[in-house]
């Protein structure tokens, strides 16, 4: 409590008056209204214990109020917010991945607000499937024969492993045994699985022939992964994908995918390198492919699994797949961001595509105006070149030039002054470079340009 101790104990103002207070309220229908008064017994509670320290005074109704408010906004903090992403990763993880097409929001709506055909076949008015829903969707944008939609890629994987692969042998590179995000590791999914691992190649080079000496009769699957957030380069040699789908279709073995980030789009017309797509793995042969809905395909957190339609029915009959299903948001929303792919030009109004589109000229130009809108405060940040990455654990060397303000803070810490716009209301998170914050551009929405510099005003000043 910073403000002077102008009251005595028994000027601690009631409990009902300080939960009728507007700003105390207003807390009520985002953190629950038991968080609210457990807040103000807490504070009410040091109070009387400083008191009884010092002498028999209390801080005057307005520190009270803030000290509240104080706590109530970190508790507010720890719930499912929307931030404004300045990091210049576009596919953030910890920040949620892609955002959603207005498109897909606005489908999510239209299908919570009330009753859907979610398991109800319209034609004969008995019992559907769900993945009806989307499976006529991800054959047009793929070409393959079938699809099913799972709540998230390690969820499809897992599935096609308990599938085909238990008690049985899944032959994979050595080179492709990778750990993504949150130790989630390749070999121990094929162990709980109950398949068995057999490691072919070395870490740098992979031949056709390491698979075939690898088959037994135990033989269920030929597996690929996508390396997610690495790379190898230099001494290198690596097995074609149409190559292991031949080998698998001669040998009678299925060939599955694990693609990862699931891209319709080449990155190529984005500046970038070319980023497998769902359509060349479909070409190629794979039988199964495997990938995320929530990574460069811009949609909604969703495993995705295409492929041959035997195989795909086999995956529909296991009884695990009920535990992995999606809900009717999920479909809506992920039915809404394919329909974009198949308008022309309909994939720049998904968002990580857009994003990838700005021009250089156009963030600098936004960045500039960012800075015009500040006064005294202008003289502490400055428009800089800077790099944006993919994320998502796609392209993990590919960078993108961006623009970004540069902040340098009037206390010399740039993580406090990273702290400081965290607390915003929306948060702004943005990355620390040396001795400065910077809020990349080309993550963060034209619309929101005002209130960032509105931000900026208020944390600098």
């Amino acid at each position: 409590m910073r403000a002077a101790y102008a009251m005595s104990l028994r000027d601690i103002p009631a409990v009902h008056r300080l939960l009728a207070e507007p700003r105390i309220a207003g807390f009520s229908p985002l953190v629950g209204p038991e968080t609210v008064k457990d807040a103000i017994d807490a504070v009410i509670a040091e109070i009387r214990r400083s008191a009884a320290d010092r002498s028999p005074a209390v801080p005057q109704f307005e520190a009270i109020v803030a000290a509240v408010c104080e706590r109530l906004a970190v508790a507010e903090r720890d719930g499912l917010l929307d931030v404004i992403n300045g990091t210049g990763i576009l596919l953030h993880t910890n920040l949620g991945r892609a955002p959603l097409a207005r498109e897909a929001t606005d489908a999510i709506g239209a299908i919570a607000r009330g009753y859907s055909n979610l398991e109800f076949d319209l034609e004969s008015g008995t019992r559907g499937s769900r993945y009806e829903r989307i499976g006529g969707l991800l054959r047009e944008v793929s070409g393959a024969e079938d699809a099913l939609v799972v709540n998230n890629c390690a969820a499809a994987v897992l599935l096609v492993l308990d599938t085909f692969a238990k008690s049985r042998e899944v032959v994979v590179a050595r080179n492709q045994l990778i750990e993504i995000g949150g130790g989630f590791r390749l070999p121990d999914v094929l162990a709980r699985s109950g398949a068995t691992l057999v490691e072919v190649g070395t870490t740098n080079k992979v031949y056709l022939r390491d698979f075939e000496q690898a088959l037994t009769p135990r033989t269920a699957l030929l597996l690929r992964s996508h390396n997610s957030n690495f790379s190898i380069e230099g001494f290198v040699a690596d097995v074609n994908p149409g190559e292991l789908a031949a080998l698998g279709r001669r040998v009678g073995i299925p060939v599955v995918e694990d693609l990862g980030s699931g891209a319709l789009e080449d990155l190529a017309d984005y500046g970038l390198p070319h980023e497998r797509t769902v359509v060349d793995a479909v070409r190629d042969g794979v039988d199964l492919i495997a990938f995320s809905g929530d990574k460069l395909l811009g949609g909604p957190q969703a495993g995705i699994i295409l492929g041959r339609a035997p195989l795909v029915a086999r995956l529909r009959a296991n009884p695990l797949l009920r535990a992995l299903r999606v809900d009717k948001a999920t479909l809506a929303a992920l039915g809404a961001t394919l329909r974009l792919y198949l308008e022309p030009g309909g994939a720049k109004r998904v968002p990580l595509y857009a994003m990838l589109g700005y021009s250089v000229e156009a963030l600098r130009e936004r960045a500039a105006q960012i800075q015009s809108r500040l006064s005294r405060q202008a003289r502490h940040t400055r428009v800089i070149d800077s790099e944006a990455y993919v994320g998502g654990g796609a392209l993990p060397l590919a960078r993108l030039g961006s623009v970004a303000l540069a902040i340098r803070p009037t206390s010399g810490d740039p993580n406090a002054l990273a702290a400081a716009f965290r607390r915003e209301r929306p948060p702004i998170v943005g990355r620390v470079e040396g001795d400065e914050l910077l809020l990349d551009l080309r993550t963060i929405h034209p619309d929101q340009d005002a209130y960032v510099a509105e931000a900026l005003a208020r944390v600098i000043g």
